[in-house]
């Protein structure tokens, strides 16, 4: 089954410490391309998450956005003093190379990296929690692209529908339009009173005949559709095969143009062009 690359997800989750919330968005991209966004605290979780995304997913460009709002409650600050120290002693000593300085501000230093810390029981509790929120957050993600690509893998067979259509009305005008072609030679040669010659005649038909069949053409359009639908149906990765797909579905309609001896059959090369580039965008987005 197709699975799209464009989804979004968002999960969130109220505890003693804080509330913490993961955001997920994803479009399409050649290859599995996740950017994460955390907070310092959780940093160290990077490796695990990245993980967790080359498990569940295969291609996409994913953003990943973590917040965690602490509780109004709070808990007790704990300073790691002696990291403050070298904070304040490194501003102090950048403070004499310069002729005004404004006063340090104590904030600015509580802000700094490393200074505030959090009890190492209940950080780790956080960060297991936040774990277990983006397994959350990837399930609801990859669903989103399970229903979207369903919605695609639909849109796809309509597509595939009215080319098989147009395959088909094709085939059935073509001795009408051979028919036609032969006529038009012998009004023409009628026209300018020439003296027919039946073999002349004969080879130059067989000729016309062999330049426009477009017989080969018509199968491998069969083909290819046929291709296209078993790949729909296929688990797993299909979209760089589709893509390819496609590419041919294009080739085989323009060496149907190529073959174009009717208006008719001009207009059937055009309108499986515009079927196939349709086509062609949906599966931009198939993982």
């Amino acid at each position: 089954m197709a699975h799209s690359m464009t989804a979004f997800a968002r999960v969130e989750r109220a505890g003693a410490h804080g509330t913490l919330s993961w955001e997920l968005r994803s479009v399409n991209h050649r290859y599995l391309e996740p950017h994460l966004r955390l907070p310092e605290a959780f940093l160290e979780l990077e490796g695990a998450l990245r993980d967790a995304l080359r498990q569940g997913l295969s291609r996409g460009k994913v953003e990943c956005t973590l917040r965690f709002d602490e509780g109004s409650a709070g808990q007790p600050l704990q300073i790691d003093r002696e990291r403050a120290s070298q904070l304040v002693a490194a501003a102090e000593d950048i403070v004499a190379l310069i002729r005004q300085p404004a006063p340090i501000n104590p904030f600015d230093v509580l802000a700094w990296p490393g200074v505030l810390v959090a009890d190492a029981a209940d950080h780790q509790r956080l960060s297991a929690e936040a774990l277990s929120l983006f397994d959350e957050a990837l399930a609801q993600l990859k669903a989103g692209r399970a229903r979207e690509g369903a919605e695609l893998a639909r849109l796809l067979e309509e597509r595939l529908d009215a080319m098989l259509q147009e395959v088909e009305n094709l085939r059935q005008l073509v001795p009408q339009m051979l028919a036609n072609q032969r006529q038009k030679i012998l009004d023409r040669f009628r026209d300018t009173q020439l003296e027919l010659d039946p073999l002349r005649l004969e080879q130059e038909l067989v000729l016309l005949a062999q330049k426009s069949d477009a017989a080969e053409e018509l199968d491998r359009l069969c083909t290819h559709i046929a291709e296209v639908r078993r790949v729909l149906k296929d688990s797993g990765t299909v979209g760089r095969r589709l893509d390819f797909l496609m590419q041919e579905l294009n080739r085989e309609a323009n060496t149907l143009g190529s073959k174009a001896f009717d208006p008719r059959s001009t207009q059937t090369a055009v309108n499986l062009k515009v079927l196939i580039e349709q086509m062609r965008e949906q599966v931009q987005n198939i993982e």
